[in-house]
């Protein structure tokens, strides 16, 4: 989450010569994802995985039906380098929301994102509170801009007194809190309010009082282009919350969602999958709920276990060829989701 803290680390690591540990020679134990009856997809995050979230939703909008964005800011806000992010994606300087619009739509017509279009009229919901310390109102006001140009619909919740966190009715921490484990209660239910823009007020049953689902692990080096999830700093497995009747066969809608900085496995265990305050929508309102993981890794600058939102895997970070969003689209392909 300290992006200052990260930037000091994304350099050392460009100076040294860090080793890269041996891929492990056998497969991970935990089983592969299971194949369920999915109708439709969607994303969310907060922090770097809110940034993930835009990238998945852009690049991607022939897959993703809506996307709830949450403490972050455009699309391709971080232009391949940290240092660029850390100035215009904490609002030390604009991010040229019309400069990422004009990029989009370039690769929308080169072929290395889904075709722009795909995005009109697709629900996104962004949520950014006004003591968030590390992105700025303007940056995440850019961030809605960029997809409002792109003709998404918005839907934005940008008045609590909240701190960068994630917010849930009950959460661990105050609302204008910026501390780990990113938890925080800022008296409502934003989840709430995500899955009645992306599906309809109607269309949204209460969440339950208790989960009911079952969460489990799955082994994430399989989806991983070249099999070590490690090398692309991300974590050896990923978590799965499956209500009762998602697992019996229902149609179900999928919910991809992505943890921040400092909020891996490694740091939370399956804190945030099981504290989400999703599941208990899912399990009332038939969503299987997908939480990838990333590692932590200071081969690739990387040491907080963020999210690529500025290129440390690569340029391509924020296209369709980029290493992280191919291993979460094969596994939303692994569990029955996919292009529209």
């Amino acid at each position: 989450m300290r992006l200052a803290t990260l930037a000091r680390s994304a350099l050392t690591a460009a100076l040294a010569l860090v080793a890269v540990t041996a891929a492990p020679a056998e497969a991970a134990f935990e089983p592969p994802l299971p194949a369920l009856n999915i109708t439709d997809t969607y994303v969310t995050g907060i922090s770097s995985g809110g940034f993930m979230a835009s990238q998945l939703q852009i690049a991607y909008s022939g897959t993703f039906q809506g996307a709830a964005v949450f403490a972050a800011g455009p699309y391709y806000c971080g232009q391949g380098s940290i240092l660029h992010g850390l100035a215009e994606c904490t609002g030390l300087a604009s991010t040229d929301p019309a400069g990422i619009v004009a990029t989009a739509r370039r690769w929308s017509e080169q072929g290395k994102i889904d075709p722009v279009s795909r995005l009109a009229g697709k629900p996104v919901y962004t949520y950014h509170g006004t003591k968030d310390p590390l992105v700025t109102d303007r940056v995440s006001d850019e961030g809605v801009q960029v997809h409002r140009e792109l003709g998404a619909r918005i839907a934005y919740h940008d008045t609590d007194p909240a701190g960068h966190g994630w917010p849930r009715p009950d959460g661990a921490l105050p609302c204008g809190t910026t501390f780990f484990p990113f938890l925080i209660d800022c008296g409502n239910d934003p989840q709430g309010e995500l899955l009645t823009h992306w599906l309809g007020a109607d269309a949204v049953r209460p969440p339950a009082g208790a989960q009911s689902g079952t969460l489990s692990e799955h082994d994430q080096d399989r989806y991983t282009p070249g099999g070590w999830a490690q090398f692309y700093s991300l974590g050896s497995k990923s978590f799965l919350y499956t209500p009762k009747s998602c697992a019996a066969g229902v149609a179900c809608k999928l919910v991809v969602a992505l943890h921040g900085c400092l909020s891996d496995n490694k740091f939370v265990g399956d804190r945030f999958a099981r504290e989400s305050y999703l599941n208990e929508y899912a399990d009332t309102n038939d969503l299987v709920i997908l939480y990838p993981q990333t590692d932590i890794s200071v081969a690739r600058g990387n040491p907080q276990g963020c999210w690529d939102w500025w290129g440390y895997t690569g340029g391509d970070y924020a296209q369709k060829s980029a290493p992280q969003m191919r291993m979460i689209m094969n596994e939303v392909r692994a569990l029955g989701g996919g292009a529209r």
